[in-house]
């Protein structure tokens, strides 16, 4: 299925229908929910821990019965299916699509597709657990000191050296989950080749408590691998430089096997680095970077939080996976919110969209679904190679509230574009604090700051929905001149994700609800999910320039005029 055209949705009747409607759709959510008492029980679903209120978006009982019938006629269920049991839907690189794979249970007796099912020779099940359990033995032998640094000391610190995928879901993951880190141990993230990011990471740090982990699949990522040497040379000299380590290749070797493992499978290139194969976790190439945290990439937040934890975190994945796979598509909530945001942006015109988590430690998510989604669904050819034939792909944004309450809120309420915005929050926060004395500005004495925190959650969807007519404003007493300026139009959609408290489970739930929200969208479109090849371009030419910056003037004479006078005047100001 996966390598025949693609159904072109704007083919479909389903798709006639809705750009019907949107010709002159004019959304009233104060008039839909003043004539529909049952409006917000209708538009909220359940997906495991996850309470997904809908009711705010601009849709109608039509609109939606269009969209589901859009995801009947391009076989969304189909593709799903085709995924999960390893066909090669990632057809440029003729890949299966196996993420969903990395959090199947070990006891595989209710599995659909079975335990034990063979991709491209691999038993799935077998080698996942076989790695995630040599992933937990790994842990628990640093949490519990018996993996030691050179001179005998336990870890204290781990550095994550990677980029894209192997950055951006680990760092996610550490900070949304940093309440579970185990007292003593802290992890640190290096991604960027700018050499100030790995010497400000490792400045205040002791060699002698450091354990560096080297994420990257084929161990030639130019970015990792330059900031791996880095991390080498700073710890050979920061180790001779306080006598731990003697001036011989074999110390350094030694230094190196203690305080150096590896996420990949070029075990050959890993042995060359100095790093003990033995201490090398790998994955396969049916798991994209950006669907890899719940693989052995994850072995930073691991070691941080513990295996049980762990397996809290990939048992709530796989709960979506399963409501994604059974669950009919009318309370199908990834289907349902990719059908919206298919909605908004190919009928409604919507160009971005706001991810707004009110819940501090989600402060990352926000750029972890950045890559997620645009490195996904960022593609303007379909996956036989024709053109496509809709919008794709939105720009992911965002800020945690009340951050963001006070920075860009006044586009999203006031401005021209529209912007559907995903709010999220949980109940019961990770530090229950109290404003004891309020110094007479508290709601009241002992205000719980996490109620009040919530207040502006419900607030802010409330005023984007109803808005605030000219009418209202007048009635507050507002001098006549100033009331265009506070009229809120209102109509502006949102979608409210509730959970009971940000636990590993549910943060495992939040990235498979987007991972199936991408993979819903990209089957709509036609297009390939799971490639890459946009990012390419840019990384070849950087290797091809980077004899230019370094002075070679073949190099340089052979560059575009504006590259050439760039390069030129970076060499100046570097002399």
């Amino acid at each position: 299925m996966a390598k025949n055209t693609p159904i072109d949705p704007t083919s479909t009747d389903a798709w006639k229908q809705l750009a019907g409607i949107a010709t002159d759709f004019s959304p009233d959510l104060r008039g839909w929910f003043d004539s529909d008492p049952s409006r917000a029980a209708r538009y909220t679903f359940q997906a495991a821990d996850l309470t997904v209120d809908l009711s705010k978006g601009l849709v109608t009982e039509e609109i939606l019965a269009h969209l589901l019938q859009l995801a009947q006629d391009v076989d969304v269920a189909g593709r799903y299916q085709s995924m999960i049991e390893g066909s090669h839907i990632n057809v440029t690189e003729d890949r299966a699509v196996l993420h969903t794979a990395l959090r199947r249970p070990k006891d595989g007796s209710a599995l659909v597709p079975p335990a034990g099912f063979v991709v491209d020779g691999d038993d799935v099940d077998a080698e996942v657990h076989a790695t995630l359990d040599k992933v937990y033995q790994f842990a628990d032998r640093v949490r519990s000191g018996s993996w030691t640094g050179v001179t005998g000391k336990r870890i204290t610190t781990i550095v994550n050296i990677g980029i894209g995928g192997s950055d951006l879901g680990p760092v996610m993951v550490y900070e949304a989950l940093k309440p579970y880190v185990q007292a003593g141990l802290e992890c640190r993230f290096v991604s960027n080749i700018d050499p100030n990011d790995i010497a400000e990471k490792t400045a205040d740090l002791d060699p002698e408590t450091t354990l560096f982990i080297v994420a990257s699949k084929t161990f030639g990522t130019l970015e990792t691998l330059t900031n791996a040497r880095l991390a080498r040379q700073w710890l050979w000299g920061r180790l001779g430089g306080s006598g731990a380590l003697a001036d011989t290749d074999d110390a350094r070797a030694d230094a190196v096997a203690k305080h150096f493992v590896a996420v990949s499978t070029a075990l050959d290139k890993v042995a060359a680095f100095g790093i003990d194969p033995e201490n090398a976790f790998g994955f396969w190439d049916w798991v994209g970077g950006r669907y890899s945290v719940d693989s052995a990439i994850g072995t930073s937040i691991v070691i941080a939080i513990g295996p049980d934890n762990w397996r809290e975190f990939l048992a709530g994945s796989h709960a979506i996976d399963e409501h994604m796979r059974t669950a009919p598509f009318e309370r199908n909530v990834p289907v349902l919110m990719a059908l919206l945001n298919v909605w908004y942006t190919d009928f409604l015109k919507a160009q971005t969209h706001a991810v707004l988590p009110y819940a501090q430690n989600l402060h990352r998510f926000a750029a972890y679904l950045q890559q997620l989604t645009m490195e996904s669904n960022g593609k303007s050819v379909r996956w036989d190679g024709s053109p496509v034939t809709t919008e794709t792909g939105e720009v992911f944004w965002g800020e945690p509230g009340t951050n963001g309450q006070h920075a860009f809120y006044q586009l999203i309420h006031q401005g021209t574009h529209l912007i559907p915005a995903d709010f999220i929050a949980v109940a019961n926060p990770a530090h229950p604090l109290k404003d004891e004395t309020g110094d007479g500005n508290a709601v009241k004495p002992g205000q719980d700051v996490h109620n009040l925190f919530m207040a502006n959650f419900f607030a802010q969807t409330k005023a984007l929905a109803f808005g605030k007519t000219a009418e209202e404003v007048r009635a507050e007493g507002t001098e006549e001149s100033v009331v265009p300026a506070r009229v809120f139009s209102g109509n502006r959609p949102t979608t409210s994700i509730l959970a009971p408290a940000l636990t590993p489970s549910v943060l495992g739930q939040l990235i498979a609800l987007y991972e199936h929200i991408v993979f819903t969208q990209g089957t709509i479109w036609g297009i390939d999910s799971f490639d890459q090849w946009g990012v390419e371009l840019g990384k070849q030419l950087a290797m091809q320039i980077a004899p230019a910056v370094e002075g070679d003037r073949r190099a340089l004479e052979s560059q575009d005029s504006s590259t050439k006078s760039l390069i030129e005047r970076y060499l100046e100001l570097r002399d």
